[in-house]
């Protein structure tokens, strides 16, 4: 009985809780037993009950093959003091749960976990939108700025010398929205980490799973911009980082033989007291280097590990989202054990398991926990810190992703656009920011355009408005113009504008057919 597998979605790790109880009360083996000259049926062993237990979850793809029979044996503790089972005696709670002979059973009620019910957090205010364009303001009308200049002709030439006549045009102005602060961008940092977090865990809503009321955008901002060549996290406050001494001791790991900076005395077995004391300081953190408040972000993470790339993108967005001290003693951490875990010349550790599983069971209830003590949050820390150490140089990077469509928003906000465009011109400096009149903007739309120079004789000539002597004066203009501000296309202009010309003004004749001069008399005296 190998039991489902739990997707991603809120209030998973209560799922996984009482999906274990009940493949666990489902498939343990239940026989008679005799026990003080007397016989229990329907009982087991605590032995038989690890034995089973530590077999199905290693088969189970919500734990994995990195559950040791130790951690089956603190889980059964748990299930003791919760009353999801009990001795002979039906005594639970207080009890101890001992790996031998001793007796236990299930009690008649099924303990598990009422899945809690919450009103969904989409309309909260706590995690508002994105800022867009919409959210823009028109520009004081009193500045008197000089507006810009053609290089060619300035407005009041064009007005003179050439009228355009294109029909009537609204006057337009240029808006922008208001200047962005800080403020607004740790705000948008924030609500497009969440959303794209939510995205990447395929969930419709974060209900459940993260409150983003307790997200705090200064810690994003932080983590993204604040590090050092390494991509280490530097803090702003030395009091939140380790002490000197862990780090010497870190060191003094990673590199052995070669990283015993105090020169301390070496014994044998000095490598394990450095390694206790480096353990015992992460023990004693108040909680988790993951925190509390994101246990379940991490824990829907865990459904997603069979997708590599996935699971690195989701733990890449959700690391963001820690203090910045706990990342960066996390990335200290995860460098520290990969370096000890690769070190050949380092000596053994322990003497009956290799060096990498006594990082992962030393330090996993350090990275991630549960506020509630009756939780799976041991068998979900060794998942979830063994593949963290098996890609810990990208797991704690920043998503090039999300970095680059938050950038992108933001320099969107920092463009101008006509009033009622579809598309978005580049900021222009203050000096630009007036209104424009109707003179003004044709001029520029000429003089600047990028359209097919073919397309914009057609119609000028098209134009039965115009006098053909009108018509050939603004096609020499144009071309000037469009050659001037285009001058790597003037070799094509000339080939196709050249030939449609000659061809659409051949009804330009002369009313007399060209005659040849004739001298008829002579200036000579």
């Amino acid at each position: 009985m190998e039991g489902k597998v739990i997707g991603p979605g809120p209030y998973r790790a209560t799922k996984l809780w009482n999906e274990t109880i009940k493949m666990f009360r489902g498939g343990m083996p239940l026989r008679r037993h005799w026990a003080h000259f007397r016989s229990y049926n329907c009982s087991f062993t605590g032995s038989e009950a690890v034995d089973w237990l530590h077999e199905l979850l290693r088969r189970n793809d919500n734990f994995g093959p990195e559950v040791t029979r130790c951690q089956t044996a603190q889980l059964l503790r748990k299930f003791l003091k919760t009353h999801v089972i009990e001795d002979i005696k039906g005594r639970y709670g207080n009890e101890d749960f001992f790996e031998n002979g001793q007796l236990y059973r299930f009690p008649a009620l099924s303990p598990l976990k009422h899945v809690p019910t919450r009103t969904l957090l989409t309309d909260s205010n706590d995690l508002q939108r994105p800022i867009y364009w919409d959210d823009y303001e028109d520009l004081p009308q009193q500045e008197k700025i000089v507006p810009m200049k053609s290089a060619a002709l300035n407005s009041e030439m064009w007005n003179k010398r050439h009228s355009v006549a294109i029909g009537d045009l609204n006057e337009c102005k240029l808006i922008r929205r208001k200047e962005i602060t800080p403020k607004q961008v740790d705000h948008i940092w924030k609500s497009m980490t969440v959303a794209h977090l939510q995205r990447v865990l395929g969930l419709k809503t974060m209900d459940g799973v993260l409150d983003p009321a307790r997200v705090n955008a200064k810690h994003i901002v932080h983590n993204v911009f604040s590090v050092n060549k390494t991509g280490i996290v530097v803090l702003k406050n030395n009091a939140e980082d380790m002490p000197h001494w862990v780090y010497s001791a870190m060191k003094c790991l990673a590199k052995w033989p070669n990283g015993n900076e105090t020169k301390q005395p070496m014994y044998p077995g000095f490598e394990r007291d450095v390694l206790k004391t480096v353990a015992d300081y992460f023990q004693k953190l108040k909680e988790p280097l993951l925190t509390f408040h994101l246990y379940d972000v991490f824990v829907n993470i865990l459904s997603l590990l069979q997708q590599q790339n996935v699971a690195v993108e989701a733990l890449q967005v959700s690391c963001l989202l820690l203090p910045p001290a706990s990342r960066r003693h996390l990335q200290l951490l995860l460098r520290f054990m990969a370096q000890v875990c690769q070190n050949p010349a380092l000596p053994s550790l322990n003497n009956s398991i290799v060096t990498r599983t006594l990082m992962v069971q030393m330090f996993s209830h350090c990275v991630l926990g549960s506020a509630d003590e009756v939780d799976l949050d041991e068998l979900l820390a060794t998942k979830l810190v063994t593949f963290m150490l098996e890609h810990h140089d990208t797991v704690l990077q920043v998503p090039s992703k999300l970095h680059h469509h938050v950038e992108e928003h933001l320099f969107q906000l920092r463009r101008i656009k006509y009033a009622g465009a579809e598309a978005d011109s580049p900021m222009a400096s203050q000096a630009f920011r007036q209104h424009i009149s109707r003179l003004d903007f044709e001029e520029q739309r000429v003089l600047g355009s990028k359209e097919d120079p073919k397309s914009v004789t057609e119609s000028l000539i098209a134009d039965r408005k115009r006098s053909s002597k009108d018509k050939r004066r603004r096609l020499k203009q144009f071309q000037k113009s469009y050659l001037e501000n285009n001058p790597e296309s003037r070799a094509s202009v000339l080939r196709e504008k050249t030939p449609q010309l000659k061809q659409q003004l051949m009804f330009f004749k002369f009313k007399k057919s060209f005659q040849p001069f004739q001298r008829s008399w002579s200036f000579r005296t």
